[in-house]
């Protein structure tokens, strides 16, 4: 039984209720999320051949410090970085190191701000030089994945809508969805009900409410949808070592649609923009 709740009467703690947000928590929603997306455009200029995911991790950390705001996953469950950045086949949560970027890699760099108690989470895609036309593809047909699950988005139809929009769409381009990672409510909580999957059927899940904020964030394989989780018990790498790759917005539920708090200020949130 699914159960929606007013925001404002919650308990700060994930109980499975979804939570119902007003206008003041879409503003401050907002500003969260715009300081995650500009940190994010000016990631274009960092994320070149030579450099290292733990450089681009400080930047992520000083970036928040300038501006009021701590990295959300810093010290989240252990994990002791400011930022993910899963590089070609790693699907998700590769942790920063030494290891210097590499022409012809793609890298997802996810960022989440706390900023005045608000969870702004977004990740992208980043072409280091010039990359390879599958991978160029891979990375069009994900965004476009995000786009069209976003597009799906509407009070009165099921979170399975999302799923069926992504799944459809990246099978047709003989691409598979990663099933074992999903979108998930936030807010004032880093993850919170309800997931968000990137498969199904349209007539399946929560029914999907105005005021309702949630992250949509489809991991999409060249390969097949299978994954592991290594040994550091975090990074999540594709079993047969295909390409992946990783957009993610996060949205807001408005009467007639939603609102996509973490659009880009400098329209570099698609694949392509900057080489």
């Amino acid at each position: 039984m699914v159960t929606y709740i007013d925001a404002d009467q919650a308990i700060l703690k994930n109980t499975g209720q979804i939570r119902l947000y007003g206008a003041e928590a879409f503003e401050g929603m907002r500003k969260a999320c715009q300081l995650t997306a500009r940190c994010l455009d000016a990631l274009a200029e960092v994320a070149k051949p030579g450099v290292t995911t733990n450089e681009i991790d400080r930047f992520v950390f000083e970036f928040g410090m300038d501006h009021g705001a701590l990295p959300a996953t810093l010290n989240y469950r252990g994990y002791t970085k400011s930022t993910c950045t899963s590089i070609n086949h790693v699907v998700c949560h590769g942790i920063p190191n030494e290891k210097p970027l590499r022409e012809g890699d793609v890298v997802n760099i996810d960022v989440t701000y706390v900023l005045d108690g608000w969870h702004g989470d977004s990740s992208r895609m980043y072409p280091v030089g010039e990359i390879k036309r599958a991978a160029e593809r891979l990375l069009e047909i994900t965004h476009e994945s995000l786009m069209l699950g976003i597009a799906a988005v509407k009070p009165g139809v099921r979170t399975g809508a999302i799923g069926e929009a992504i799944q459809t769409f990246a099978e047709a381009e003989r691409c598979s969805v990663v099933r074992d990672f999903c979108g998930h409510g936030v807010g004032r909580l880093f993850h919170d009900a309800p997931n968000i999957l990137h498969y199904g059927r349209a007539n399946e899940g929560p029914e999907i409410r105005e005021g309702m904020i949630f992250t949509i964030e489809p991991m999409i394989n060249l390969g097949r949808p299978h994954v592991k989780v290594l040994s550091d018990g975090w990074t999540a790498v594709t079993r047969d070592r295909s390409l992946s790759a990783q957009y993610e917005h996060t949205v807001g539920v408005t009467a007639d649609g939603c609102e996509i708090f973490t659009l880009s200020p400098g329209g570099l949130d698609k694949p392509g923009l900057p080489k």
